[in-house]
């Protein structure tokens, strides 16, 4: 199994099978619009126009259940990330991360990873305490802990790396390279 065995939902409720993407490198990542990661979006968006021709897609899954911090429908989303951040990389409708109703992609993606912890910033003290909330043995599991939590998929559809939020996009672009 891997990540070409998935569909998922288009912001226009169309079944998009990830087997579109087959023999790409994949960067996937659960996004809000409203978290202090959001800024990120200039930066995928900085590593998508330089890769999109070798091979990369970037693909972006608004999730609102990190402090409902992606309030709105799936068109206000992207219109606010089209607008504000110039996004040009696919997006999908919302989903959940986490929980009975977490969608089947983020289930097999968090099953088959380890979290890797958020490193010692203040950023990663604060998001550390806000994911104890959500989960007090988040250390301890592979569930998806915050907004902006990535997986690099290899171009054989396989989970090559997972990148929290608090991890420099500088490393995550060195190993979307390596994998080019």
């Amino acid at each position: 199994m891997n990540v070409y065995d998935f569909t998922v939902k288009a912001q226009d409720g169309s079944e998009v099978p990830l087997s579109d993407y087959r023999g790409k490198v994949l960067l996937i990542v659960n996004t809000a619009t409203g978290c202090g990661f959001t800024p990120q979006y200039d930066e995928l968006q900085d590593l998508y126009e330089l890769h999109q021709k070798d091979g990369l897609e970037i693909l972006d899954f608004p999730c609102n259940q990190f402090a409902e911090q992606a309030p709105g429908s799936d068109e206000e989303i992207h219109s606010f990330c089209t607008g504000r951040y110039g996004i040009t990389f696919p997006q999908f409708s919302k989903i959940d991360v986490l929980g009975e109703k977490s969608d089947p992609l983020y289930r097999y993606l968090s099953e088959n990873t380890s979290f890797g912890g958020f490193g010692k910033s203040p950023m990663a003290l604060v998001v550390g305490l806000a994911a104890k909330k959500v989960d007090k043995d988040y250390k301890n599991n592979g569930n998806v802990k915050w907004n902006f939590t990535k997986f690099l998929i290899d171009r054989e559809g396989n989970i090559a790396a997972r990148f929290e939020p608090t991890e420099s996009l500088r490393n995550v672009k060195e190993k979307v390279e390596e994998l080019l």
